[in-house]
């Protein structure tokens, strides 16, 4: 199954502060505030929610198209991700520019500063579906420019192509009309469940009502798992025992590769649920969003220590 996944491409550079925050913060002084912290240590992580899911994909098996706008600093993520089995032939380079980029700086009480600077990203909506040689199977609409994310829908409905929407954090700028206008057709919404009341307050429809107009809800639910909704029918999923949390950062991502390499092979929603449910704890278990390992035999594994998959995991290898 041909998988292209739209979404923010960035670079994450992650630092620590060795103190706290307030204890430099003067409130009668806010509105002539200049800090500087000198932090004890950084790391430049690889990100971006398109390559997050397509990483995951990838260790899986899949080989996902990924088509995004990148700066002139991409090229050695454009051979990290060519190594581990993406095509990144849809990913345009933006002349003089940076790709987009997160920088934050958490303090030892998990307060935290932060800026994004979406450089190459604010460029997304000059890619179109229209343009590409090969019809996908399935879009993914993750959060990227705003006028991407009307734009994909959109040329979805147009093309008469499958696509599975994920606005995530963009919901909370989204109006209720464009969420529902672009929740209008879908195969399959995906959101966790502080989303998920937002995007009902929004629109002002009820479960009942978004089942009339996305075929597929996924809603994840932390450490209690996720359901999902289709046909009348309820499909709980489980969580993976974590051996160590080290950083949620990319979870939701990593569930979503995995549920969407068990689609690629036409599992049944329980499947491919557990399959994403296992992918999020590998990432759980290692700070990034694209440093988790395994191989599919490993995976295999490590799956039916928690799940019955009826053999069926064994396509994964072939």
């Amino acid at each position: 199954m041909d998988i292209l996944l739209t979404g923010s491409v960035a670079y994450d550079y992650l630092m620590t502060f060795p103190g706290r925050f307030k204890e430099a913060i003067l409130a009668e002084q806010l509105e002539k505030i200049s800090l500087s912290f000198l932090v004890n240590g950084m790391s430049k992580q690889r990100g971006g929610i398109a390559p997050n899911i397509a990483y995951t994909m990838a260790l899986l098996g899949e080989k996902p198209r990924v088509m995004a706008t990148v700066g002139e600093d991409f090229e050695e993520y454009r051979a990290w991700l060519n190594a581990k089995g993406v095509d990144t032939t849809l990913m345009k380079v933006v002349p003089d520019v940076f790709t987009a980029s997160f920088f934050a700086t958490t303090d030892e009480g998990s307060a935290q500063i932060a800026s994004f600077y979406p450089g190459a990203m604010g460029f997304s909506a000059s890619q179109s579906l229209k343009e590409l040689n090969q019809k996908p199977d399935l879009v993914t609409v993750s959060p990227s420019a705003p006028e991407a994310m009307m734009k994909f829908p959109a040329e979805c409905r147009e093309l008469g192509i499958p696509y599975l929407y994920d606005p995530s954090q963009q919901v909370l700028r989204l109006e209720g009309e464009e969420i529902a206008r672009d929740m209008e057709g879908a195969d399959f919404l995906f959101c966790n469940d502080y989303e998920f009341e937002l995007i009902s307050k929004k629109t002002g429809w009820d479960l009942n009502q978004i089942l009339s107009h996305v075929k597929v809800v996924v809603i994840t639910r932390g450490k209690d798992g996720a359901d999902l909704y289709s046909d009348g029918e309820v499909v709980r999923i489980a969580t993976v025992p974590e051996e160590k949390i080290v950083d949620p950062t990319g979870v939701g991502d990593a569930f979503r590769g995995g549920f969407l390499a068990g689609y690629a092979r036409g599992f049944d929603w329980k499947l491919c649920g557990e399959i994403g449910s296992l992918s999020a704890v590998y990432c759980l278990e290692q700070r990034g969003t694209q440093n988790h390992f395994y191989t599919r035999e490993e995976f295999i594994q490590r799956f039916r220590q928690n799940f019955d998959d009826g053999g069926k995991l064994d396509l994964l290898l072939k």
